[in-house]
C-alpha cells in the first residue's frame, strides 16, 4: 500500500469553541454504545467484499492529495478504489460533524449485534427517518442502462398492494421519538401505480408534511394528470434529469428525453408543485453537464428548487479499469460546479448535510418538540445554497454573505445550554441576534434582508412556510445545490450504514437504510423477491406489460 506518512486530521475547532468535547449521546435509546465518527487519515474503518459481502477491515489513504479505500478478502483478493478526489474538502466535511442522534425508540429489529446485516431498523442505528422512503413498483416505461431497480432486468413485479403501502406509511409516521414527515414514492416509475393517486391522498391524510417522488417525467407531460398529482397532495417531484441535450440521454436512458423533461416541467409548473432535477452522474458521460444542469434550474427558479447529484454507484460486477473510468466522486462534483460555473467555491462553499444539526435543534427548542434531525455521516453528502434574485440575474452562495461556519457553533450552543422546553422570549431574541451578527448585508443578493433571511431559514425546515396561498411570510429563492453519494460494494463503510437517514419501507413494517438495501447486503433483492410475482404471473392476474403508462389503465 503506498500512503501517505504524514498524518492528517480534519482539527478540533467545534471542542475549542465550546471549551470542551462536544456534546454527544453516549448509546442509543435501546442502549447501544455510539462511538464518535473517526476522522483523519489513514484511519481503519470496516466495510464489505464486493464478490461476497462479507464485513472486512478496510483502510482509507492518502495519495496525491486524493483519498483512496483499499481492503483485502481472505478468499477473494485485494480491491483498491478511489473515495475522495480531494482530501483538504474531505477533512473539512468530517470537522462539520456534530453529535450523533439516537436513533429509535421502537425500532423493529432489537436484539441485533452486527452491521449492516441485520437490519430492520436495529437498535444499533443512530439516525431516525430524515426522509422515508416507499418503492412502488419495480415497473418502468424506460429501460435505463444505468438503473439497479427495473422489472423488465429482473424478470418479476415487485408492486405492493394499496394496503401494503398504506402499512408502510403508518410504520414511518409510528416512530418514535419522531414521528416520520418527509416521503418519497420510488420505483421503478411509481406512477405506473394503479393506485397511485390514492396512495398520495392517502399519505397527506396520514400527516406526512413533505410528499414527493421520483420520477422520469414521462407520465408528467400530462398536464391534467400533474394537476391531479398535486390536488392529491404531492409537494415535489424528484425528477430524473441527466443534462441538457439528447446525446445524453442516448447515453444513461436509452433514448433522446430532452423534450420530455422539458414538456414535463412545463407541466409541473402549472400544477403548482417544485421539483428538483436528479442527474445521475457517470465520468466520461456526463460529469461535463453539471454545470449546465445548475444554469438550467436557475433559469427555471419558479419551479426548481434544487438539485441532487447523484454520482454513480456500481451495483454489479465491475473491473477496476472500468471504475477508474466512471468513478464519480462528490468532490469531482464540487469542483466541477465551480469549474463550470463558478457559482459555487469546492472548498469554501460547499459542507456536509449533516452541518445543518444545529440549526435543526436550534428549532427544537425554539418549538418545544422533537423535529428531523440529519444526523447522517459527513461523507455521505455535500451541498450548499445559492440564494437567486427574482430576475435571475444575480446568485450568491450562502457562504458568500453569511459567516456560516460561526452561526453553526452558536446554534449548536443555544441548543445544548437552553432547556428543552420552549425558548423564553429573553433567550428567543439572543438566539435570533446571534444569528443576525453573522449575516452581511452588504454582501447578500439583491433585496435579502435579514428578516427575509430567517423567514427562509424557517421555510428550509419546514415546508409550509411559503407554500400557504396568501401567506404573508416571504421567503426568497433558493436553490440547494447537493451531492449525495450512495455507497456500493467497493467503497462501502460500515459506519456511514449505521448513520443513514434515508430509510426504505417495506412489507411486513422493516425499514432498511438506503445503502443496505441497494448495496452491501442488498436487501432489496430479499423483499421483492418475497413479495413479487413472475411477469407470467403478473400477467395472468391483470398485468397490462411491463412499461405501461398511467394512460393505458394501468
Amino acid at each position: 500500500m503506498s500512503t501517505s506518512t504524514r498524518p492528517r486530521t480534519s482539527g478540533s475547532r467545534i471542542a475549542g469553541r465550546f471549551g470542551r468535547k462536544k456534546p454527544a449521546p453516549e448509546a442509543t435509546f435501546c442502549g447501544e454504545t455510539i462511538n464518535d465518527v473517526q476522522k483523519g487519515l489513514p484511519r481503519d474503518i470496516r466495510s464489505v467484499c464486493p464478490e461476497c459481502t462479507k464485513v472486512i477491515d478496510a483502510r482509507l489513504f492518502e495519495e496525491g492529495g486524493k483519498v483512496y479505500i483499499e481492503k483485502t478478502c481472505p478468499e477473494h483478493g485485494h480491491v483498491r478504489d478511489l473515495y475522495w478526489s480531494d482530501v483538504e474538502i474531505y477533512l473539512k466535511a468530517e470537522k462539520w460533524a456534530f453529535s450523533d442522534g439516537r436513533g429509535l425508540q421502537n425500532p423493529r429489529v432489537k436484539n441485533a449485534t452486527r452491521c449492516p446485516d441485520q437490519c430492520g431498523l436495529c437498535n444499533r442505528h443512530t439516525s431516525h427517518t430524515g426522509l422515508g422512503n416507499i418503492d412502488l413498483t419495480n415497473r418502468c416505461d424506460l429501460t435505463c442502462p444505468i438503473c439497479f431497480a427495473n422489472a423488465n432486468v429482473s424478470g418479476f413485479v415487485y408492486e405492493p398492494s394499496y394496503e401494503e403501502v398504506l402499512e408502510m406509511l403508518k410504520v414511518f409516521r409510528a416512530e418514535q421519538p419522531v414521528a416520520g414527515r418527509m416521503i418519497q414514492f420510488s420505483g421503478g416509475e411509481p406512477t405506473l401505480h394503479p393506485r397511485f393517486l390514492d396512495i398520495l391522498r392517502a399519505t397527506k391524510k396520514l400527516g406526512f408534511s413533505h410528499i414527493q417522488i421520483a420520477s422520469n417525467g414521462l407520465n408528467l407531460t400530462d398536464s391534467k394528470f400533474a394537476e391531479e398529482c398535486g390536488k392529491a397532495g404531492l409537494h415535489t417531484v424528484y425528477l430524473q434529469f441527466d443534462g441538457t441535450s439528447d446525446e445524453v440521454y442516448r447515453k444513461t436512458r436509452g433514448k433522446p428525453l430532452f423534450s420530455v423533461k422539458e414538456k414535463a416541467i412545463e407541466s409541473i409548473r402549472r400544477s403548482g408543485m417544485k421539483i428538483v432535477f436528479v442527474p445521475t452522474v457517470v465520468k466520461g458521460f456526463n460529469d461535463c453537464e453539471v454545470g449546465k444542469i445548475l444554469l438550467y434550474a436557475i433559469e427555471n427558479i419558479d419551479v426548481v428548487s434544487g438539485i441532487s447529484y447523484q454520482p454513480v454507484a456500481f451495483t454489479g460486477r465491475i473491473s477496476r479499469t472500468e471504475r477508474e473510468e466512471k468513478r464519480y466522486t462528490l468532490t469531482d462534483l464540487a469542483w466541477g460546479i465551480e469549474k463550470q460555473t463558478g457559482l459555487a467555491k469546492a472548498r469554501r462553499d460547499w459542507y456536509p448535510t449533516c452541518c445543518i444539526v444545529p440549526f435543526t435543534r436550534f428549532v427544537s427548542a425554539l418549538q418545544g418538540e422533537e423535529t428531523v434531525h440529519l444526523t447522517c455521516h459527513p461523507h455521505c453528502s455535500l451541498a450548499t445554497y445559492l440564494f437567486v434574485s427574482a430576475d435571475s440575474k444575480e446568485v450568491v452562495a450562502a457562504p458568500e454573505f453569511v459567516d456560516v461556519e460561526s452561526m453553526f457553533l452558536d446554534l449548536e450552543r443555544f441548543a445544548y445550554t437552553v432547556p428543552r422546553a420552549r425558548l423564553q422570549s429573553f433567550a428567543r431574541m439572543k438566539a435570533f441576534n446571534s444569528i443576525k451578527k453573522h449575516f452581511r448585508e452588504d454582501k447578500a443578493p439583491k433585496g435579502l434582508t435579514f428578516a427575509t433571511f430567517l423567514v427562509t431559514l424557517q421555510g428550509l425546515m419546514n415546508k409550509r412556510i411559503g407554500r400557504v396561498p396568501g401567506q404573508t411570510e416571504q421567503t426568497y429563492k433558493t436553490l440547494l445545490l447537493g451531492g449525495m453519494h450512495f455507497m456500493d460494494a467497493y467503497n462501502y463503510d460500515v459506519d456511514r450504514a449505521r448513520r443513514c437517514v434515508v430509510h426504505y419501507g417495506a412489507p411486513g413494517g422493516r425499514m432498511y437504510p438506503f445503502c443496505t438495501y441497494n448495496a452491501g447486503p442488498t436487501f432489496r433483492d430479499v423483499v421483492e423477491k418475497k413479495h413479487s410475482k413472475t411477469l407470467e404471473e403478473w400477467r395472468r392476474a391483470g398485468g397490462a406489460g411491463v412499461a405501461a403508462s398511467h394512460q393505458d389503465g394501468v
